[in-house]
C-alpha cells in the first residue's frame, strides 16, 4: 500500500522539531480527518530557506509528507519552495495511496502557510503567493466522501 519512500520517512522522519525564533511558521489541519502539520522556516537575509522543521499531528502519510516537504524546501529560495506541489511532494515519495493524497495537500499548504507567515512578518509580497487555508476542506464541504 505504502512505498519504501513513503515507510522510511515516516518511519525516520526528518527535521522533526521546531526552529526557536522561525522566519515563518505555517500551521494548517484537516478537519476531516484529524491531521495538522505545522512548518518552522529560518529563511536567511537572501530569502533562501536555511532550514525547515515539521511538527505533525496525523497519521504515517501526514508525518511523511511533512518530512519529505522540509527535504524540498531545505536550501531553497522562497520562489522555488513555493513551486513545490503536492504532486512535487507524492513524486518525491514514490506516490500515495488515493485515500492519503490530501496529506500532500497538507504539505503544500503549511509551506505556503509559513511563507505568507514570513512575508506577513517582514511586510513584503511574495508573488504567486495568497493567503492560505488554515483547514485545507474550506469550500470542498459540497465533495463529501463516501465512507
Amino acid at each position: 500500500m505504502y512505498s519504501e519512500k513513503v515507510m522510511d520517512h515516516f518511519q525516520n522522519p526528518r527535521n522533526v522539531g521546531e526552529i526557536e525564533n522561525p522566519s515563518g511558521v505555517g500551521t494548517v489541519g484537516n478537519a476531516k480527518c484529524g491531521d495538522i502539520m505545522r512548518i518552522y522556516l529560518d529563511i536567511d537575509e537572501n530569502q533562501i530557506i536555511q532550514d525547515c522543521k515539521f511538527k505533525t499531528f496525523g497519521c504515517g502519510a501526514a508525518v511523511a509528507t511533512s518530512s519529505m516537504a522540509t527535504e524540498l524546501v531545505k536550501g531553497k529560495t522562497i520562489q522555488e519552495a513555493l513551486q513545490v506541489t503536492n504532486k512535487a511532494v507524492m513524486e518525491a515519495l514514490d506516490g500515495l495511496p488515493p485515500v492519503k493524497v490530501h496529506c500532500s495537500l497538507l504539505a503544500e499548504e503549511a509551506i505556503h502557510a509559513a511563507l505568507w507567515d514570513y512575508a506577513e512578518k517582514n511586510g513584503i509580497k511574495i508573488e504567486g503567493l495568497s493567503k492560505p487555508k488554515s483547514d485545507i476542506h474550506e469550500g470542498e464541504e459540497e465533495e463529501e466522501e463516501e465512507y
